[in-house]
């Protein structure tokens, strides 16, 4: 008998949030067999880290320290609400560009 609390592929959710290294492992984890739950929260998180990482290449561009901090700290919070959504068993999509995320990266099933 299952744990009414248990969502299918929450533990590749949860791998995804891990860094992008851990997203990619999402990837794959949820090749076979494929989970809504975690192909929703893969994007959410691949997503978020690419926005990282381009916050970084930025601001490092931009040459300002104290952007960096702003930005990182947006990223913070986005990456703590879909977190939290993958602890509560719900697909909350990021604020603001979580929606984008799920039409941009179709190419994760």
């Amino acid at each position: 008998m299952k744990d009414s609390k248990t969502v299918e592929g929450k533990t590749t959710a949860i791998v995804a949030y891990l860094t992008i290294v851990g997203a990619l492992i999402a990837l794959s984890m949820n090749s076979e067999p494929k989970h809504d739950f975690a192909r929703f929260h893969t994007r959410q998180a691949f997503g978020l880290h690419l926005l990282f990482i381009s916050f970084g290449i930025l601001s490092n561009n931009w040459g300002n320290l104290y952007s960096f901090f702003g930005l990182f700290l947006c990223y913070s919070i986005l990456w703590v609400y879909g977190f939290s959504g993958v602890l509560s068993n719900k697909k909350l999509e990021v604020p603001v560009i979580g929606s984008y995320f799920q039409k941009w990266f179709t190419f994760i099933q």
